[in-house]
C-alpha cells in the first residue's frame, strides 16, 4: 500500500472511528427521549445560575491541573511561565472537542517547543500526570461501589442484563480464567520478549513507569497528591453544583439517606470519568450516556437525565471554546517576533 494511501487510511481511522462512535451513541442517547417533555423541562425548570457556577469552577479545575504540571515541569528542569502551562491545559481540552486526544499532542509539541525542550521528557510527564488521573478514577469507582452498592445492586436486578452480570462478576470461574489469562499474557512477553513487537511493548510499559515512578523521586511530591485530589474535587463538585439546576436533581441533595445528592452525584460523576475513555468529541455521548444512567438508578427519567446531562455538557462545551479562544490570543500575543533585518 502506498504511503499516501497508509496516511490517508491511518488520519480516517483516527477522525472517522470517534465521529462514528459520537454519532451512533447520541442516537442512543436520544431514541427514547419525549422532545416536548425536554424542551418543557428546559424552558420551564432549570435555574442557569447553578449551570454558570460550574462552568467557573471547571476553569479553576484546569488552573490546578497546571499547577501540578509545572510540578513534574520543574522536576526535569523545564520552567515554562504558569500562564502558558494554563493554555496549554485551555487550549488541549478545547482541541479535543474537535480531535479526539490531539489536545494532549499539542500540549506536549507547544510547551517543548515553546521551551526548546527535549519532547520525549515533556511526553514522559504527561504520563505520569495521566496515570495519576487513572489512580484516582480507580480509587473513586471502589469509594462508589461501597458507598452505592445497595442501590446499583437494586437498579440491576430489576432487568435480566443487570441480573446475569451480577451473577456473572460474582462467578469465581470468571476470575480464575481472567488470571490464567494475564499469566498466559505475561508468560508469552516474558517468552518472546527479545523479538520486535514484544521489545516495543515492554520498552513502552517501562517508559510508563518511570514517567509515573518520577513523581515519587520529584520534590513536592505530597503538594502533587494534594493537587491531584483538589484536580478531582473540582471535577466533582462541578456534577454535584449543577445537581442545584434542575428539580428533579435538586430533589437528590434534600434527601440524607442519599448523603444530601453526594452518593448519587458521586455513581454519576465515575461513570462520567469511565465514559471520557471512549474517544469522541469532547466525550458528547458516552459521557452523557454515564450520567444518565448514574442517574437512572436513582430513579431520574431518560428524558430528564437526558436533559441534565446534554445542559451541563453545553455549558462546559461553551467555557472549553471561550478558553480555546483565550489561548489563541494569548499564543499569538506572546510569540517571538521576527526580525526583520535578517530576514
Amino acid at each position: 500500500m502506498p504511503i499516501h494511501v497508509k496516511n490517508i487510511f491511518r488520519l480516517a481511522l483516527r477522525w472517522l472511528i470517534p465521529l462514528a462512535l459520537t454519532v451512533m451513541l447520541l442516537w442512543i442517547l436520544f431514541r427514547k427521549v419525549n422532545f416536548a417533555e425536554m424542551e418543557r423541562i428546559i424552558s420551564d425548570g432549570c435555574d442557569y445560575w447553578w449551570i454558570l457556577a460550574a462552568m467557573g469552577l471547571s476553569i479553576v479545575s484546569h488552573i490546578v491541573r497546571a499547577a501540578r504540571w509545572r510540578l513534574q515541569l520543574d522536576s526535569l528542569g523545564i520552567k515554562p511561565p504558569f500562564m502558558a502551562l494554563c493554555c496549554s491545559i485551555f487550549g488541549c481540552y478545547a482541541l479535543n472537542l474537535v480531535f479526539p486526544r490531539l489536545g494532549e499532542v499539542w500540549r506536549v509539541t507547544y510547551i517543548a517547543k515553546r521551551q526548546n525542550a527535549p519532547f520525549t521528557s515533556v511526553l514522559g510527564s504527561l504520563v505520569s500526570d495521566r496515570l495519576a488521573d487513572t489512580i484516582m478514577v480507580g480509587l473513586l469507582t471502589l469509594l462508589t461501589f461501597i458507598v452505592a452498592n445497595s442501590a446499583i445492586n437494586s437498579f440491576l436486578e430489576k432487568y435480566p442484563l443487570g441480573r446475569d452480570t451480577l451473577q456473572l462478576l460474582s462467578s469465581p470461574t470468571l476470575w480464575l480464567l481472567l488470571f490464567g489469562c494475564a499469566a498466559a499474557l505475561i508468560g508469552v512477553l516474558i517468552a518472546c520478549r527479545n523479538s520486535g513487537w514484544v521489545g516495543k511493548l515492554l520498552s513502552w510499559l517501562r517508559q510508563l513507569w518511570a514517567g509515573f515512578a518520577s513523581v515519587g523521586r520529584m520534590k513536592g511530591k505530597w503538594k502533587f497528591v494534594l493537587l491531584t485530589v483538589m484536580i478531582w474535587g473540582c471535577y466533582y463538585f462541578q456534577l454535584y453544583l449543577a445537581f442545584f439546576a434542575f428539580p428533579f436533581t435538586r430533589d437528590l441533595c434534600t434527601r440524607p439517606e442519599l448523603s444530601y445528592g453526594l452518593t448519587p452525584c458521586l455513581l454519576a460523576f465515575v461513570l462520567s470519568s469511565i465514559g471520557m475513555a471512549i474517544p469522541s468529541q469532547g466525550g458528547l455521548g458516552p459521557w452523557n450516556i454515564a450520567v444518565m444512567f448514574g442517574l437512572a438508578v436513582y430513579g431520574i427519567s431518560d428524558t430528564q437525565g437526558t436533559v441534565f446531562s446534554i445542559l451541563q455538557w453545553s455549558g462546559q462545551t461553551v467555557m472549553l471554546i471561550l478558553l480555546g479562544v483565550y489561548t489563541m490570543a494569548y499564543i499569538t500575543a506572546t510569540a517571538p517576533k521576527s526580525n526583520p533585518s535578517k530576514i
